[in-house]
């Protein structure tokens, strides 16, 4: 089983390369190779789920090098879980691509360069939870920010282009510093492996442990945009295409988060700086929600929302308690899947109706029944409604909060309610101006395009909003395509499916939370003794 541990890595990088090899030509062959290697790699990731946790960690050292030397992946428990959801996102995602492009037929679309991107980013994801060392992390991250960057400006428009070029300079400078905190960490201990690295680092002065600690925790932190380096990221995602929004939304972000996961357990346990860890969580809690009721264009008002619950995720690192993590883990499931739905819904309706701003929106519930049902499940899940996982996730982070006792604790735990409710104010607020109240009468969009009056679909004309042709209400020519709906429709469903498996993936959960706090089996799997 070992052997399959590279293959979520290699996989997407020959496919990469085959697609390359084939031109742009040869659409329906793009579309077979990006779905098929897909569709391949999350059955290794569900093997590899399940070998890992039958058996502990699965360990290659790439050439058979070994440490310090050599290229090691790891598959744990955590890694495991983690490559499962983001595969299953991903070939969702790939899905609902494709189904914009087929409905669209435009031969000038950059299927060819899109797929070979999205396929580069996917193998980054895929070694950044992979890499045993911190090297390799690097490199991962570089992978996702060359195809992040080629993603986020597709089509060459000037938002697209300044939303990208923002995007590259915070990660420029974010690398810079990652390289400086492998840097000292290498001149301080001699190795950059996490398992040997957790050894050493108990012997390094703690000034220079803490400079070490710091330095990743900032890096990681720009990644996971957590307050107050998560300026960036409500200006980036929105301008890019749905399919690329939603999938860095949902995944990009939880690298971030997972890198926090990984350091501060493995190689920073018991550290000086949870408090400060509690500090940025409330700050993100609060003032990422806060954002969100301020906006009016829904794509905004998601990545608002992302922000605030990054720090869900960071209330239970910083508790450093095995419910804390377990808490942490089931959310972060949780939120990849209901944010790139989420995402995947606003596209849809920005495809229906040419905008995403709440104030030209109305009657959409009336209108499309399906778009509405699609928009409102993962919303209510998102919120934290019971029974649904977003419920479970931040009952357990709460419940581990309380057991833990102390003031800080007792703090966020106020600032996860709070969030909680704005959150389902927030989705209260999009679902009334969008779907539920009638249709505002209004001129057309900046670029929109009007059909004509015999082509007016009655389900959007004035019975369905109170807004006529005569008026100008605002249409789009495209309609919805199944394919995107019903990719939509699946990333549904897979939200749902953690709540029928809410006691598997809680058992999980805590089974991932044990390893990672005992880290015995980790150095033990890794160094072989």
């Amino acid at each position: 089983m070992n052997a399959l541990v590279p293959l979520p890595v290699v996989l997407p990088l020959t496919a990469c390369g085959l697609s390359m090899f084939i031109g742009p030509r040869l659409r329906l062959l793009h579309r077979i190779i990006g779905i098929g290697v897909l569709a391949a790699v999350l059955v290794v990731d569900l093997v590899l789920l399940v070998e890992a946790d039958r058996t502990g960690p699965l360990v290659v050292h790439l050439g058979d090098f070994a440490p310090p030397l050599g290229v090691t992946l790891v598959a744990d428990r955590l890694a495991a879980l983690m490559l499962t959801v983001s595969g299953a996102v991903t070939l969702i995602v790939l899905v609902y691509a494709l189904g914009q492009d087929m409905a669209d037929r435009e031969e000038s679309a950059p299927i060819a360069v899109f797929h070979p991107a999205y396929l580069v980013l996917v193998s980054g994801v895929s070694l950044t939870f992979l890499a045993g060392d911190l090297v390799n992390l690097y490199v991962g991250f570089e992978i996702m920010l060359m195809a992040s960057f080629v993603l986020l400006t597709l089509g060459g428009t000037e938002p697209r282009l300044r939303a990208g070029s923002t995007y590259v300079v915070v990660s420029l400078v974010s690398s810079l510093v990652f390289l400086a905190g492998i840097a000292v960490a290498y001149a301080a201990t001699g190795t950059a492996n996490f398992a040997q690295l957790t050894v050493r680092l108990q012997e390094v002065p703690l000034g220079v442990r803490t400079l070490i600690e710091v330095l990743l925790l900032t890096v990681f932190g720009v990644k996971a945009a957590a307050f107050p380096v998560a300026a960036w990221l409500p200006d980036s995602y929105p301008t890019a295409p749905a399919p690329v929004t939603a999938v860095f939304a949902g995944l990009l972000t939880k690298v971030g988060v997972y890198s926090i996961l990984r350091a501060e357990t493995l190689l920073f346990p018991g550290n000086r700086i949870s408090a400060l860890l509690m500090v940025i969580a409330f700050a993100s809690l609060l003032i990422g929600i806060l954002g969100a009721v301020a906006q009016t264009d829904l794509k905004r008002l998601l990545s608002f929302t992302l922000v605030s619950h990054i720090g869900f995720m960071l209330y239970g690192i910083a508790l450093g308690s095995r419910g804390g993590i377990g808490g942490a883990i089931v959310y972060t499931a949780h939120h990849i899947t209901v944010q790139t739905t989420l995402f995947l819904a606003a596209g849809l309706l920005e495809r229906r109706y040419g905008t995403t701003e709440l104030t030209r929106l109305g009657g959409v519930a009336r209108a499309a029944p399906l778009l509405a049902a699609l928009w409102f499940v993962p919303a209510m899940n998102l919120a934290g409604i019971p029974p649904l996982s977003g419920f479970l996730g931040k009952l357990g982070l709460m419940r581990a909060g309380a057991a833990d006792g102390g003031t800080d604790a007792y703090l966020l735990l106020g600032a996860c309610a709070v969030a909680s409710v704005l959150t389902l104010y927030v989705t209260v607020k999009v679902w009334n101006l969008a779907f539920w109240r009638a249709a505002p009468a209004q001129l057309p969009l900046e670029g929109a395009v009007l059909e004509d009056a015999d082509d007016t679909d009655e389900s959007v004309g004035a019975d369905a909003g109170g807004c006529s042709v005569a008026v100008a209400c605002v249409r789009t020519t495209a309609r919805v395509p199944r394919v995107m709906t019903a990719a939509t429709a699946c990333a549904v469903l897979l939200g749902l499916s953690y709540t029928v498996l809410a006691t598997p993936l809680t058992g999980l959960a805590d089974r991932s939370a044990a390893e990672l706090l005992a880290r015995t089996p980790y150095v033990e799997a890794v160094l072989g003794q």
